[in-house]
């Protein structure tokens, strides 16, 4: 049968370990043989990070503005031990953070469901949808360490230079210590909370929005006082006609409330706080494997991504020539994510009718007992006895059932 024509490339950004290797299979097995791929490869693999100067990444989040759609692998963010490992010039920042920095949106993570895998909180009936705020706070931190005797000061200075505030951050007169400082932009904050109530009504969900406006009384209270200034001007109409609700609620109250909920909640946080309540809530559903991401900016950029790490254990049991049992789920979404959003902007129903069916023999595959190995335990169905496949095995049986 004739391959599905693309007119405008996605844009492909190659990542790290075994994810990367699932890459290739997933292209193999699952694209190349039904799609005449198109895309404009970057290499993120931390090596070619290295080799560029880290150049590769800004551009390949510059090709996704232009692009408007983009896919990623899972990537190495390194430390100390990365660096000796990977024999580095220097610790580079994180590539996620990079991308997101320069498209300035708004990350939206989702579990993906499947019939027998139970969440570990059962009350949990409903997806719980994390909007991640993906600009600024610790990603764009500055840091350093001082020295005893030191003193750290917060300094702002007008256009021409004149000191207008200086604050005592900390006198370092006892100890040696460390020192860092986050910023926010209300223009991306003003996007942040526009994409959340946007999304909100896109799929008629109720926003929640946490902060710790209690101890960051000028930060925390700031994106407290954009979004309810957003919402009363312009959303608060078309909130009361979806009949949905806007709650905002300090962070640990949240955490509380959403885990005695059933779901069905889209929850907003700021750029930390989301990174890791995404986590939890991924693996409260099952597994970091079953979430999908993608980062959507105001001007109509998207980049998807699986919300996982580069599974570095299984990379190097890989290596050795030893069967992997590694899930592949949420990197075979990121594809399908890019391919169906590049099929609705270029008008091409074919292509985004056949990421829906690759989603749906995914999890088809798990449904009816054929998964990797961290989804055993999880799977409960009556009559049905899951079977544990290896990582190309299971990507053979997803095919299968997409080809019926």
């Amino acid at each position: 049968m004739a391959k599905i024509a693309m007119k405008n490339p996605i844009v492909e950004m190659d990542g790290d370990e075994m994810t990367r290797v699932l890459w290739q299979w997933i292209k193999e097995d699952l694209i190349l043989p039904y799609v005449d791929l198109k895309t404009e490869y970057y290499d993120l693999g931390l090596v070619n990070r290295d080799k560029t100067d880290d150049k590769v990444t800004s551009d390949a989040a510059n090709a996704n503005k232009k692009y408007k759609v983009g896919v990623k692998c899972a990537t190495i963010t390194p430390n100390a031990q990365r660096v000796e490992e990977y024999k580095l010039k220097q610790m580079w920042k994180s590539p996620n953070g990079t991308i997101r920095r320069i498209l300035d949106g708004t990350v939206f993570r989702a579990p993906i469901l499947a019939k027998g895998i139970t969440p570990y909180i059962p009350g949990w009936k409903k997806p719980i949808v994390l909007a991640r705020h993906a600009y600024g706070d610790v990603y764009s931190g500055v840091e350093t360490r001082t020295r005893q005797g030191e003193k750290a000061y917060l300094v702002v200075e007008d256009e021409q230079g004149n000191v207008r505030e200086k604050l005592l951050i900390q006198d370092f007169k006892n100890s040696d210590g460390i020192v860092q400082s986050v910023h926010n932009l209300d223009k991306s904050i003003e996007s942040f909370a526009r994409s959340c109530f946007n999304y909100a009504l896109d799929v008629k969900m109720p926003l929640w929005f946490a902060t710790k406006d209690t101890i960051s009384k000028k930060y925390d209270h700031h994106f407290k006082d954009i979004f309810a200034e957003i919402f009363e001007r312009e959303y608060k109409e078309k909130f009361a006609a979806a009949g949905i609700e806007y709650m905002y609620t300090l962070i640990d109250d949240a955490v509380a409330r959403v885990v005695r909920s059933e779901g069905g909640i889209l929850w907003a946080c700021k750029n930390y706080d989301g990174d890791v309540m995404s986590d939890m809530v991924a693996t409260a559903y099952g597994s970091l494997g079953l979430m999908t991401s993608v980062l959507v900016s105001p001007d109509g950029n998207y980049e998807f991504e699986a919300a996982h790490g580069t599974v570095t254990r299984h990379y190097y049991k890989h290596l050795k020539g030893e069967e992997t049992s590694t899930n592949s789920v949420a990197t075979i979404f990121a594809w399908t994510g890019a391919l169906a959003k590049r099929g609705e902007l270029d008008d091409i129903p074919a292509l985004v009718e056949f990421a829906k069916k690759l989603e749906r023999a995914t999890v088809q595959t798990i449904e009816e007992g054929e998964m990797t190995g961290d989804l055993i335990s999880l799977f409960h169905a009556d009559g049905i006895t899951p079977k544990k496949l290896s990582s190309r095995e299971f990507l053979l049986a997803v095919k299968k059932r997409l080809e019926a």
